[in-house]
């Protein structure tokens, strides 16, 4: 058993979350076939980035706004098969009020239509590739997550599936669990991941004092 002390938790979305997986292949998938790209590598390029990284990174000097848009657009409304992670639902009902904020690379439409379709809560404190300059792996996402919270990201835990996620977490100062859900535990520890668990089962959450906003996370390794 692990005890982890902080003052607020920051969660990805896809992955971590929720399971959108077969969704983001498809779409990915379609679009990599447009452009003559195997689809396969870049479905596993594209998980844990703003897609118009991605899209900038295979195709310089194309528009990427308007390839974005067809990404987007695609992502919205193939909602087919997006469901929760399991135990998410609970450990987000379990956190009191102003101690979690979402980080996510998805757009703010989109991250509010996966957690809708997945029966999850639509936070307050929402962080998304709409509202950072600089996405996972840079330090920003989750440097501006802290802040939503009002607390240090030294004082804050980063549940994460994606090593561009792990290493935007670590940077911010955060310490990061990750979850195997999308990638193996090797890639997510080379990443820098402090602790690799395989679900919520794992892990138990306990409040410490309401007046200072203090939680304690207990990992069962």
């Amino acid at each position: 058993m692990v005890e982890v002390a902080c003052s607020g938790l920051l969660f990805d979305l896809d992955g971590v979350l929720v399971d959108s997986t077969p969704a983001v292949a498809r779409v990915w998938a379609k679009w990599a076939v447009a452009h003559g790209f195997d689809p396969e590598a870049i479905v596993k390029k594209a998980h844990g980035r703003p897609s118009i990284a991605t899209i900038r990174d295979l195709l310089p000097g194309c528009d990427a706004v308007k390839e974005n848009e067809v990404v987007l657009r695609g992502e919205i409304e193939d909602t087919e098969g997006v469901v929760p992670l399991r135990g998410a639902r609970e450990l987000l009902n379990s956190i009191p009020d102003g101690q979690w904020a979402l980080v996510t690379s998805c757009s703010r439409p989109l991250a509010e239509v996966r957690l809708r379709t997945a029966g999850l809560p639509v936070p307050i404190r929402m962080i998304t590739s709409d509202d950072v300059r600089n996405g996972k792996p840079d330090p920003e996402p989750y440097a501006k997550g802290a802040s939503l919270l009002g607390v240090p990201a030294a004082k804050c835990v980063v549940f994460e599936d994606a090593p561009a996620g792990i290493r935007s977490g670590k940077a911010s100062g955060a310490l990061v669990i990750a979850l195997t859900s999308t990638s193996p535990p090797d890639e997510l520890e080379e990443a820098g991941a402090d602790w690799v668990i395989s679900g919520y089962d794992q892990l138990s959450l306990a409040v410490l004092d309401h007046g200072s906003t203090s939680l304690k996370l207990m990992l069962r390794q």
